[in-house]
Protein backbone atom coordinates (compact mmCIF):
# COMPACT_ATOMS: atom_id res chain seq x y z
CA UNK A 1 0.00 0.00 0.00
CA UNK A 2 2.94 2.52 0.81
CA UNK A 3 5.11 1.86 -2.37
CA UNK A 4 1.93 2.24 -4.30
CA UNK A 5 0.87 5.53 -2.86
CA UNK A 6 -2.60 4.77 -1.75
CA UNK A 7 -2.12 4.34 2.95
CA UNK A 8 -2.35 8.22 2.89
CA UNK A 9 -5.59 8.49 0.64
CA UNK A 10 -8.96 9.29 1.92
CA UNK A 11 -10.60 5.72 1.43
CA UNK A 12 -13.50 6.62 -0.30
CA UNK A 13 -10.81 7.27 -3.48
CA UNK A 14 -8.56 4.69 -2.34
CA UNK A 15 -7.62 2.67 -5.83
CA UNK A 16 -6.44 -0.03 -3.42
CA UNK A 17 -8.11 -1.67 -0.29
CA UNK A 18 -6.82 -4.26 2.18
CA UNK A 19 -8.94 -6.12 4.18
CA UNK A 20 -7.56 -8.68 7.10
CA UNK A 21 -8.81 -12.27 7.88
CA UNK A 22 -8.21 -10.88 11.85
CA UNK A 23 -11.31 -8.96 11.30
CA UNK A 24 -13.66 -12.48 10.60
CA UNK A 25 -12.72 -14.05 13.56
CA UNK A 26 -16.49 -15.42 15.33
CA UNK A 27 -17.24 -13.23 18.25
CA UNK A 28 -16.06 -14.54 21.12
CA UNK A 29 -18.11 -15.28 24.25
CA UNK A 30 -16.83 -12.95 27.59
CA UNK A 31 -15.37 -16.73 28.49
CA UNK A 32 -13.51 -17.18 25.43
CA UNK A 33 -12.61 -13.41 25.29
CA UNK A 34 -11.03 -14.31 28.93
CA UNK A 35 -9.40 -17.22 27.54
CA UNK A 36 -7.61 -15.02 24.50
CA UNK A 37 -6.41 -12.41 26.45
CA UNK A 38 -4.37 -14.93 27.90
CA UNK A 39 -3.37 -16.91 24.98
CA UNK A 40 -5.54 -20.10 25.78
CA UNK A 41 -8.04 -19.89 22.42
CA UNK A 42 -7.21 -21.20 19.31
CA UNK A 43 -7.14 -18.26 16.27
CA UNK A 44 -5.77 -20.37 14.18
CA UNK A 45 -7.87 -22.88 13.86
CA UNK A 46 -10.89 -22.67 10.37
CA UNK A 47 -13.49 -22.46 13.36
CA UNK A 48 -12.41 -19.50 14.60
CA UNK A 49 -13.28 -17.99 11.41
CA UNK A 50 -16.56 -16.59 10.64
CA UNK A 51 -17.83 -17.44 6.99
CA UNK A 52 -21.33 -17.09 7.56
CA UNK A 53 -23.99 -15.19 8.63
CA UNK A 54 -24.89 -14.34 12.08
CA UNK A 55 -27.01 -11.10 13.35
CA UNK A 56 -23.45 -9.47 14.42
CA UNK A 57 -20.82 -10.13 11.87
CA UNK A 58 -21.22 -10.04 8.04
CA UNK A 59 -19.43 -13.10 6.68
CA UNK A 60 -16.64 -12.74 4.49
CA UNK A 61 -17.65 -14.38 1.37
CA UNK A 62 -20.65 -11.67 1.53
CA UNK A 63 -18.11 -8.62 1.56
CA UNK A 64 -15.76 -10.01 -1.20
CA UNK A 65 -18.67 -10.60 -3.44
CA UNK A 66 -19.82 -7.00 -2.55
CA UNK A 67 -16.81 -5.29 -3.42
CA UNK A 68 -16.43 -7.47 -6.76
CA UNK A 69 -19.75 -6.05 -7.86
CA UNK A 70 -18.44 -2.51 -7.35
CA UNK A 71 -20.76 -2.46 -3.51
CA UNK A 72 -19.52 -0.61 -0.44
CA UNK A 73 -19.42 -2.92 2.40
CA UNK A 74 -19.42 -2.59 6.28
CA UNK A 75 -16.36 -5.18 7.45
CA UNK A 76 -15.72 -6.42 11.13
CA UNK A 77 -12.64 -4.12 12.57
CA UNK A 78 -10.49 -6.13 15.19
CA UNK A 79 -11.45 -9.66 16.35
CA UNK A 80 -11.86 -8.55 20.31
CA UNK A 81 -13.54 -5.67 19.47
CA UNK A 82 -17.57 -5.10 18.05
CA UNK A 83 -16.23 -2.10 16.02
CA UNK A 84 -16.63 -2.08 12.12
CA UNK A 85 -15.14 0.40 8.98
CA UNK A 86 -17.15 0.77 5.83
CA UNK A 87 -14.88 -1.06 3.16
CA UNK A 88 -15.39 0.95 -0.42
CA UNK A 89 -14.80 -0.57 -3.40
CA UNK A 90 -11.79 -0.20 -5.23
CA UNK A 91 -9.53 -1.34 -8.95
CA UNK A 92 -7.84 -4.32 -6.78
CA UNK A 93 -8.76 -5.63 -3.21
CA UNK A 94 -5.77 -6.84 -1.28
CA UNK A 95 -6.90 -9.19 0.75
CA UNK A 96 -4.31 -11.13 4.13
CA UNK A 97 -4.51 -14.41 6.27
CA UNK A 98 -3.09 -17.28 7.18
CA UNK A 99 -6.26 -19.40 6.26
CA UNK A 100 -7.18 -17.19 3.02
CA UNK A 101 -6.47 -20.28 0.81
CA UNK A 102 -8.41 -23.03 3.20
CA UNK A 103 -12.12 -22.74 1.95
CA UNK A 104 -12.69 -23.48 -1.70
CA UNK A 105 -15.29 -20.84 -1.66
CA UNK A 106 -12.78 -18.16 -0.50
CA UNK A 107 -9.80 -19.20 -2.52
CA UNK A 108 -11.75 -19.55 -5.71
CA UNK A 109 -12.65 -15.99 -5.84
CA UNK A 110 -9.40 -14.62 -5.87
CA UNK A 111 -7.50 -14.08 -9.15
CA UNK A 112 -3.86 -14.29 -7.79
CA UNK A 113 -2.70 -15.90 -5.22
CA UNK A 114 0.49 -15.13 -2.78
CA UNK A 115 2.35 -17.22 -0.49
CA UNK A 116 4.58 -15.86 2.01
CA UNK A 117 6.58 -18.41 3.34
CA UNK A 118 8.83 -17.56 6.27
CA UNK A 119 11.31 -19.78 8.48
CA UNK A 120 9.57 -21.21 11.62
CA UNK A 121 12.31 -19.34 13.93
CA UNK A 122 11.54 -15.88 12.37
CA UNK A 123 7.90 -16.84 12.75
CA UNK A 124 8.32 -17.61 16.82
CA UNK A 125 10.66 -15.26 17.32
CA UNK A 126 8.38 -12.12 16.00
CA UNK A 127 5.37 -13.54 17.85
CA UNK A 128 7.42 -13.90 21.42
CA UNK A 129 8.77 -10.28 21.12
CA UNK A 130 5.20 -9.35 19.81
CA UNK A 131 3.15 -10.86 22.26
CA UNK A 132 5.50 -10.06 25.51
CA UNK A 133 5.79 -6.10 24.72
CA UNK A 134 2.45 -5.55 22.98
CA UNK A 135 0.18 -7.74 24.88
CA UNK A 136 1.78 -7.98 28.24
CA UNK A 137 2.21 -12.16 28.45
CA UNK A 138 4.88 -13.52 29.68
CA UNK A 139 7.37 -16.18 27.91
CA UNK A 140 6.19 -19.16 29.27
CA UNK A 141 2.10 -17.98 27.93
CA UNK A 142 3.06 -17.41 24.69
CA UNK A 143 5.49 -20.56 23.95
CA UNK A 144 2.42 -22.56 25.38
CA UNK A 145 0.02 -21.06 23.08
CA UNK A 146 2.88 -21.69 20.09
CA UNK A 147 3.43 -25.71 20.85
CA UNK A 148 -0.24 -26.40 21.82
CA UNK A 149 -2.75 -23.96 18.77
CA UNK A 150 -0.03 -22.08 16.47
CA UNK A 151 2.51 -24.62 15.01
CA UNK A 152 -0.17 -27.64 14.82
CA UNK A 153 -2.62 -25.32 13.45
CA UNK A 154 0.07 -24.14 10.78
CA UNK A 155 1.09 -27.30 10.13
CA UNK A 156 -2.49 -28.97 9.44
CA UNK A 157 -4.23 -25.87 7.51
CA UNK A 158 -1.98 -23.72 6.84
CA UNK A 159 1.20 -25.14 5.13
CA UNK A 160 -1.47 -27.79 3.11
CA UNK A 161 -2.54 -24.95 1.03
CA UNK A 162 0.59 -23.63 0.15
CA UNK A 163 0.06 -25.56 -3.21
CA UNK A 164 -2.77 -23.46 -3.98
CA UNK A 165 -0.76 -20.04 -4.17
CA UNK A 166 0.65 -18.90 -7.58
CA UNK A 167 3.41 -17.16 -6.08
CA UNK A 168 5.25 -17.55 -3.10
CA UNK A 169 7.32 -15.51 -1.81
CA UNK A 170 10.19 -16.37 0.48
CA UNK A 171 11.71 -14.14 3.22
CA UNK A 172 8.81 -12.29 3.32
CA UNK A 173 9.13 -8.10 3.87
CA UNK A 174 13.11 -8.86 3.05
CA UNK A 175 12.04 -9.89 -0.75
CA UNK A 176 12.32 -7.10 -2.20
CA UNK A 177 12.48 -8.13 -5.91
CA UNK A 178 9.13 -9.79 -5.12
CA UNK A 179 7.56 -7.18 -3.46
CA UNK A 180 8.67 -4.62 -6.59
CA UNK A 181 6.76 -7.33 -8.94
CA UNK A 182 3.79 -7.36 -7.14
CA UNK A 183 3.74 -3.40 -6.73
CA UNK A 184 4.61 -3.22 -10.68
CA UNK A 185 1.65 -6.02 -11.55
CA UNK A 186 -1.02 -4.04 -9.35
CA UNK A 187 0.14 -0.85 -11.25
CA UNK A 188 -0.24 -2.41 -14.44
CA UNK A 189 -4.27 -2.84 -13.96
CA UNK A 190 -4.41 0.55 -11.98
CA UNK A 191 -3.12 2.00 -15.08
CA UNK A 192 -5.29 -0.11 -17.40
CA UNK A 193 -7.82 2.08 -18.16
CA UNK A 194 -10.97 0.09 -19.60
CA UNK A 195 -9.50 -2.92 -17.37
CA UNK A 196 -9.98 -1.07 -14.04
CA UNK A 197 -12.47 -2.49 -11.89
CA UNK A 198 -12.67 -5.51 -14.02
CA UNK A 199 -10.47 -7.19 -11.37
CA UNK A 200 -10.01 -6.65 -8.27
CA UNK A 201 -8.98 -9.68 -4.77
CA UNK A 202 -4.72 -10.04 -4.36
CA UNK A 203 -3.88 -11.96 -1.48
CA UNK A 204 -6.11 -11.78 -4.07
CA UNK A 205 -7.62 -9.38 -6.41
CA UNK A 206 -11.36 -10.05 -6.31
CA UNK A 207 -13.92 -11.91 -8.70
CA UNK A 208 -14.80 -10.11 -12.04
CA UNK A 209 -16.69 -7.42 -11.91
CA UNK A 210 -19.47 -7.62 -15.02
CA UNK A 211 -19.16 -5.24 -17.53
CA UNK A 212 -20.72 -4.15 -20.81
CA UNK A 213 -20.17 -5.88 -23.83
CA UNK A 214 -18.82 -3.11 -25.89
CA UNK A 215 -16.22 -2.89 -23.03
CA UNK A 216 -13.17 -5.37 -23.84
CA UNK A 217 -10.41 -6.24 -21.86
CA UNK A 218 -6.99 -7.40 -23.64
CA UNK A 219 -5.99 -9.94 -20.58
CA UNK A 220 -7.16 -11.05 -17.12
CA UNK A 221 -5.48 -9.69 -13.69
Amino acid sequence: MELLGQNKIDHHQRQVAILSQDSFYRVLTPEQKAKALKGQYNFDHPASQQRHRNVRKVPMPSILIRLSIGAASVSPLCRMKEESVTVYPADVVLFEGILMFYSLEIRDMFQMKLFVDTDADTRLSRRVLRDISERGRDLEQVLTQYITFVKPAFEEFCLPTKKYADVIIPRGADNLVAINLIVQHIQDILNGGLTKRQNGCVNGYSTPRKRKTSESSSRPH
